[in-house]
């Protein structure tokens, strides 16, 4: 199963000067595809599927060079595994910050920003650049506390 989205991967994977393996492909494929935030070992099993010849060594080799290259995000949901998700395609392409429920670890992905929010994050931008003289041209926010699930059982104890 091929996204549209891998071509324009490997092609700017090959403009930071990187060879396009199948492995490569592959993982490219896994996480272009993706509905959800994965772990290495997640992405190794559905590579796998595809190309048994896969490692998982090779798999964190990759998700290096993806992170490394900014085409792929890495995450720290407090759950002790690193996620994963593609910074453009069908999961990356709006921008968007993680509501992360630290009760269950569900993470919510939100891109329907409340006015404050979009004015504090501008001000917010302008303010470092300026203080740092440094050009900000992406953030990643995420916010924990409980979704309602929790805390309603939270409430219930």
């Amino acid at each position: 199963m091929k996204s549209r989205q891998e071509p324009l991967l490997s092609g700017k994977l090959k403009g930071y000067g990187y060879r396009i393996t199948r492995g490569r492909e592959v993982i490219m494929n896994v996480l272009a595809v993706a509905k959800e935030h994965l772990s290495a070992e997640d992405i190794y099993i559905k590579a796998y599927t595809a190309y048994p010849a896969i490692g998982l060594t090779s798999v964190y080799r990759t998700l290096e060079v993806l992170v490394n290259t900014g085409l792929v995000y890495k995450f720290d949901f407090g759950d002790g595994r690193a996620r994963y998700e593609i910074s453009e395609g069908p999961r990356g392409k709006a921008h968007h910050h993680h509501l992360v429920c630290t009760g269950c670890g569900r993470v919510i992905d939100y891109a329907d920003f409340i006015d404050e929010e979009l004015a504090l994050l501008k001000k917010t931008e302008a303010g470092l650049s300026k203080k740092y003289n440094f050009t900000i041209i992406n953030h990643l926010i995420q916010f924990y506390g409980f979704c309602n699930k929790c805390k309603t059982k939270k409430n219930e104890k």
